[in-house]
């Protein structure tokens, strides 16, 4: 079962994450993208009846710790906004990404 994955979405996906690719990157991602689908596509097509879902393997738990603020490893909010490419009146200022229909 193959996943066709178009360019136009490699593409989207790309300018999504503001990251320039090449034409032969977009084919090569495409190739990959279509490869991890087919694998959960596989994955998804077995039987897992009677199979003890693991969420976890290592026998790790959580270790809690008072949530005590350390001002030493603070930024300051000039320190935090310095390498920002844009920002106002001391905040981030992003580009919109939501659409209102």
């Amino acid at each position: 079962m193959s996943n066709k994955i178009t360019t136009a979405q490699i593409k989207h996906i790309a300018d999504l994450a503001s990251i320039p690719i090449s034409e032969k990157e977009e084919n090569s991602l495409r190739d990959a993208f279509e490869e991890t689908l087919d694998v959960i596509s596989e994955l998804q097509s077995v039987d897992v009846t009677g199979v003890e879902p693991t969420h976890q393997v290592t026998g790790f738990e959580n270790v809690l710790r008072e949530d005590i603020v350390n001002e030493e490893n603070m930024f300051s909010q000039a320190d935090a906004l310095k390498n920002s490419k844009h920002t106002y009146d001391g905040y981030f200022v992003v580009p919109r990404i939501i659409d209102e229909k």
